[in-house]
């Protein structure tokens, strides 16, 4: 048992990516609150206690990669702050959060959030999560302040978000779902600002 334990944390960053990638496999499959620690080092192939070296429970392998978005999410919150509010600089505030989701095998994190949302809401990861998401349709919607740019701001990145299950033709590659969800994006994200362009 002690050797696999080693084995296990001869290389770190290898390991914690694995038990990620396989944990999130497990809940997006059987769901959050369905699956174990023991299923997840099962598949890993590793014993419970080569697991807990390097998680202790469920709740910190999601705290885990949602802390890994939550750090990608302040640095696009950083820059989107320091852009001019522009046709221009929201579309590219929408193609760089859409990179976060269909980088390699992102959108498996995607697919967990959609299909574990009560949980998340219990986790202090996932209302961390919500917030950003919610600063950058804020920056989005710049510089108006109506009811219509907020919700066009949310559809906006909504539409990254519901590629991944909206669409659902096996044939659709993922640079294809990039590109439909930054179409429809975009439609809704120039229309913010006309009114007070026109007043």
């Amino acid at each position: 048992m002690l050797g696999k334990v080693m084995k296990v944390s001869e290389s770190t960053g290898d390991t914690r990516s694995r038990i990620q990638a396989v944990a999130l496999e497990l809940f997006t499959e059987e769901g959050y609150e369905k699956t174990s620690l023991r299923e997840i080092a099962e598949r890993l192939g590793v014993t419970k206690a080569a697991l807990y070296y390097h998680f202790k429970s469920k709740d910190e392998i999601v705290n885990s990669f949602v802390e890994d978005r939550i750090g990608l999410m302040d640095e696009l919150i950083e820059w989107g702050e320091a852009q001019p509010p522009t046709v221009e600089s929201r579309r590219t505030l929408v193609v760089r959060y859409a990179e976060q989701f269909f980088g390699t095998n992102r959108h498996t994190v995607m697919r967990f959030f959609e299909q574990n949302q009560t949980a998340l809401k219990s986790l202090s990861a996932g209302k961390e999560m919500r917030a950003r998401m919610i600063r950058v349709a804020d920056l989005l919607a710049r510089p108006e302040t109506s009811h219509e740019a907020q919700v066009r701001a949310a559809l906006a990145l909504f539409a990254v978000h519901s590629s991944w299950f909206a669409i659902r033709d096996p044939s659709v590659t993922d640079e294809d779902r990039r590109q439909i969800s930054l179409k429809l994006a975009y439609e809704l994200l120039d229309k913010i600002g006309e009114t007070a362009q026109a007043a």
